[in-house]
């Protein structure tokens, strides 16, 4: 893997693009520590996760659509977005850092256990804080109003 992790916007993870497939990834990963299966009857989704807990990352398969590479949950303090490592960066100092790469602020929620989401949907890039310190990030593909992926050429 490429050290340090690199989130690449609607584009991929380090040198794996949004689209791959299962066994091309653990080419490069290698095998995961866990494997889950995550079905939502109400949202019509089927999901597999490869969890990779110690290099602090899990990647989602969509079932639906062969299995393809579709986002990335990531907790490595060390992760690099444009140059920058993210989980260094303070809500506003991520706010203005998005702006300046063209991405604008979609929504801040803050759950009701003290989680922050900062989300900037046109990156397909949720942020989480608790306590004023970046905690985990999500990104991954942007899905149509038809529930179809764009995934980048």
């Amino acid at each position: 893997m490429i050290n340090p992790p690199e989130i690449k916007l609607l584009k991929g993870f380090c040198n794996i693009n949004f689209g791959e497939n299962p066994i091309n990834v653990k080419k490069i990963f290698g095998e995961p520590e866990e494997i889950q299966a995550l079905q939502d009857s109400i949202l019509n989704t089927s999901t597999t996760v490869y969890h990779y807990w110690e290099k602090g990352f899990s990647l989602f398969f969509d079932n639906l659509r062969n299995y393809a590479f579709c986002s990335v949950e990531i907790d490595n303090k060390e992760s690099v977005l444009l140059n920058e490592k993210i989980f260094n960066l303070k809500e506003k100092e991520l706010i203005d850092f998005m702006k300046l790469h063209g991405y604008g602020l979609s929504d801040v929620e803050t759950h009701e256990w003290g989680e922050k989401r900062v989300s900037f949907d046109s990156a397909g890039l949720d942020c989480y804080y608790e306590n004023n310190k970046m905690v985990s990030v999500n990104f991954g593909v942007i899905e149509g109003n038809d529930n179809f992926y764009f995934f980048p050429n």
